[in-house]
């Protein structure tokens, strides 16, 4: 008689978090694209508006009135044409926001890299499980043809000895 070689199945991760966590928990620190510190939320907000058509119809609306009013001379002009002082806020505002949207997208980058890695190694890691399941199953299968095999042997030779009983049992 064969003896079966007991395999242990492979724990199945039931859990969407752990597994969530075990391959994206070490790049936590890379959620804001500034850090989390109070100027990194500060800086990610200022960057991300930059490209909105909200600040975009502001930022016309405080042209047009700058020199609209410059222009006619309204009250007192300030900023006569050339208009330096405004040439001189838009180069004051363009060396702020560009660094702060290069910055955000060499983190965005980076967080999308380690969430790649994170996502390859989780597909490596269900490969894996789904490989050892399947050379289990393969396992569990040839144990349970030899078994198959063993009853069937054993059942002819049960039969075999019930007519050699039988017939010698009818014998007078």
């Amino acid at each position: 008689m064969s003896t079966i070689n007991a395999v242990d199945p492979v724990p199945a991760d039931t859990s969407e978090q752990s597994a969530h966590e075990r391959h994206f928990g070490g790049h936590q620190h890379l959620h804001g694209a500034f850090g989390d510190d109070p100027f990194g939320a500060l800086a990610e907000r200022i960057a991300l508006f930059f490209g909105t058509p909200t600040y975009i119809m502001v930022q016309t609306a405080i042209v047009i009135v700058w020199v609209g009013l410059n222009a006619v001379g309204v009250a007192f002009a300030w900023d006569l044409y050339p208009f330096v002082f405004l040439n001189l806020a838009f180069s004051l505002q363009a060396a702020y926001a560009a660094p702060l949207i290069l910055l955000a997208q060499t983190r965005s980058a980076e967080r999308e890299k380690h969430a790649e890695k994170a996502a390859a190694d989780h597909r490596d890691e269900v490969a894996n499980q789904h490989s050892k399941l399947i050379e289990e199953n393969t396992h569990l299968t040839k144990d349970t043809q030899a078994l198959t095999n063993e009853v069937k042997a054993l059942t002819e030779e049960i039969k075999t000895l019930t007519e050699k009983v039988s017939s010698a049992l009818n014998r007078p």
